[in-house]
């Protein structure tokens, strides 16, 4: 500044400034979360439907009395269980993946309110089936829906969330879904026993609220300023960054975000210059995948992360809870306890709010794996050992209510704030949308599987399976020992730098100490930024 004076924010370190966070843009993130809950009632409700007594007479053409004269006999089979739960993570695999494009091509918040429209022609199609065909195809065309709304909400709320609050957040996000699979659960007690159509319509239909408010809703939000900056629009970027902070558009807070967002996008350009659509997903696979900060090496990191959340099994629970529990034998009323299970879940993603901005990514994610370890082999090891007892069977699902507890508190949040966070903006779209593709293809395959594994017709697992829950979360804590960095505290453009300046095991530790704004040469209405004292820092 002139004459050595400094203003307001010049008189603070522009590695440390950032607006003021505002009721405004708190209500603006957690609005775009609430994408979550028509993704989790999605996924929930199902569980549910499958074990409806009309449900199971219409679709299976069987006899309403032999659910008491022969209830092995009055069941879904587990080919057709595996393939309506399955579809619809089919759907969103492919779904997440052309998100990635229209993310970049349309912008943010257009591809959303698009993925809620395409939601909202398959849950039609649900709503007016009585036979598989048009279940299937309805569940397989919502699922491209959540598949454009889960992969891009999180990119969304990444890039417009204030760094300080940003992993509480979209952590926001995990909470909806938890929300959305309560309130299957509650819908789908509530009607279970409807004599008509009823009983499985109405729990369907619903799901058409839950995409019209997010769809509407969005209208009326400000598109990513990111998004905006990779269309070298820089005054749009202005507007929307102003409207997000609130802040007018000319102060310097915007000035220096939006300075260090360019920068950070020139410098990622020419590193890794897109140079066609082709050429755009490579770059998802340039580098050396030992390298830290190579993009193969962050697109890897956050594939696994997302396979690595399915592998914990909680989906096992959700999905097919109401079954298993039917299997347990003496559960009077498992549609209750599934109930139970989702309210337990809902309760327990609060705590990462706070949790993940004080603890941090890592640890959360180190303590969470270990607490699932635990949980897990008890309940395998009761289930073994003395499975038919109806006391064993409450401790059972006491420890499979203390599981949900450290996922929901843990992994369910953590691992979507992570993947929003690891990748440089030319490629952020296409590496959240691989990474939630990645999330939908294994839980696609826990899908599929899981019937033939635990269905007393098949594999008859029982409660072992949760031996092979245990075994895969113990990865999961070898995994983010080794592998997972420290993005707390940091804006996006600073996770770039840490990322290229340490290894996951060291990253806790690191202070950003330039700027890419300074690196650049992008300085603030022509002049560069004082360089702050240490008392100024302090203040």
């Amino acid at each position: 500044m002139p004459g050595g004076a400094v203003s307001p924010v010049g008189s603070v370190d522009a590695r440390r400034v950032e607006a003021p966070v505002t009721v405004k843009t708190y209500l603006m993130c957690a609005f775009a979360a609430f994408g979550g809950i028509f993704f989790g009632y999605d996924s929930g409700y199902i569980s549910g439907v499958l074990g409806m007594e009309y449900f199971i007479t219409t679709f299976e053409h069987l006899d309403p009395s032999l659910a008491t004269t022969n209830p092995d006999a009055f069941v879904v089979p587990s080919w057709k269980k595996s393939l309506i739960v399955s579809i619809l993570s089919a759907g969103t695999f492919f779904g997440a993946l052309i998100a990635g494009d229209l993310a970049d091509w349309f912008g943010r918040r257009t591809t959303v309110i698009a993925g809620c429209f395409v939601f909202v022609v398959g849950v039609i199609l649900q709503t007016a089936s009585s036979s598989l065909g048009l279940l299937v195809a309805g569940r397989l065309i919502a699922g491209f829906g959540v598949g454009f709304v889960s992969a891009v909400i999180i990119l969304y709320m990444s890039e417009i969330a204030p760094r300080k609050v940003r992993g509480a957040i979209v952590s926001g996000y995990q909470f909806c879904i938890t929300i959305g699979l309560m309130l299957a659960s509650c819908v789908d007690y509530a009607t279970e026993h409807r004599t008509d159509s009823g009983s499985y319509r109405i729990p369907i239909a619903l799901q058409m609220l839950w995409a019209v408010i997010l769809g509407t809703g969005l209208f009326f939000l400000p598109e990513s300023p990111r998004y905006f900056i990779r269309k070298n629009n820089k005054e749009a970027a202005r507007e929307a960054l102003s409207r997000i902070r609130g802040q007018a558009p000319d102060s310097e807070y915007i000035e220096l975000e939006l300075n260090e967002i360019e920068a950070n996008y020139q410098y990622e350009m020419a590193v890794i210059p897109d140079t066609g659509y082709f050429d755009s997903w490579i770059n998802c696979f340039r580098g050396n995948i030992f390298h830290p900060n190579s993009n193969v090496r962050r697109t890897v990191l956050g594939t696994s992360l997302q396979m690595m959340q399915q592998w914990t099994g909680v989906n096992f629970v959700f999905y097919f809870g109401t079954t298993f529990f039917k299997q347990l034998g003496t559960i009077q009323n498992p549609f209750l306890l599934s109930m139970i299970t989702t309210i337990v879940n809902v309760c327990s993603t609060p705590i990462s709010f706070y949790a993940i901005e004080k603890v941090g990514r890592r640890p959360l994610l180190l303590w969470g794996a270990l607490g699932m370890v635990v949980c897990q082999f008890i309940v395998a090891i009761i289930g073994v050992t003395d499975g038919g007892n109806p006391h064993a069977v409450s401790a059972m699902i006491a420890f499979i209510c203390i599981y949900i507890f450290f996922f929901a508190s843990t992994w369910g949040p953590g691992a979507w704030v992570v993947i929003g966070e690891i990748f440089p903006l030319p490629i952020r779209s296409r590496g959240v949308a691989l990474s939630t593709a990645s999330n939908w293809l294994w839980n696609c395959i826990i899908s599929v599987i899981t019937p033939y594994m635990v269905d007393s017709d098949q594999g008859n697992l029982g409660a072992k399976v949760f031996f092979i829950w245990g075994s895969l979360c113990t990865c999961a804590f070898v995994y983010t020992y080794f592998l997972i960095p420290e993005t707390k505290g940091l804006t996006l453009e600073q996770v770039d730098k840490m990322m290229e300046e340490t290894t996951p095991r060291t990253s806790a530790g690191w202070k950003p100490h330039s700027t890419f704004a300074e690196e650049m040469g992008v300085n603030y209405n022509d002049k560069v930024v004082a360089e702050p004292t240490v008392a100024q820092i302090e203040v």
